[in-house]
């Protein structure tokens, strides 16, 4: 599964852009199927050798209220569940505001 797609670059927020905003807008959810990880993704932009960092809430059973961070596309691509299935892009999640992603 392609987890970055052209359409979705178009729309995310580049980083920083919502630090004002006190309630911003996710655009992206990904998550490990057969583990407890989930990242809402609320910005990103490109890097110089054409990675993606990301700022997004991470909610996992380490922290199940969640924590805000940075990650990169490609540590993303890399990451496996419990039973060895890569990260995988929410199909069926709508953009919300971060207070209604729990």
């Amino acid at each position: 599964m392609q987890l970055l797609t052209e359409q979705m670059k178009k729309i995310l927020p580049a980083l920083y852009s919502q630090d004002k905003v006190e309630d911003p807008l996710v655009v992206v959810k990904y998550f490990t199927p057969d583990s407890s990880w989930t990242w809402y993704i609320i910005e990103g932009s490109e890097q110089i050798d054409g990675d993606w960092m990301f700022f997004a809430k991470v909610i996992s059973h380490i922290c199940p209220e969640g924590e805000l961070g940075y990650v990169m596309l490609s540590e993303l691509e890399q990451v496996k569940g419990a039973l060895g299935l890569p990260v995988e892009r929410d199909l069926y999640f709508v953009q919300k505001l971060l207070s209604q992603c729990k």
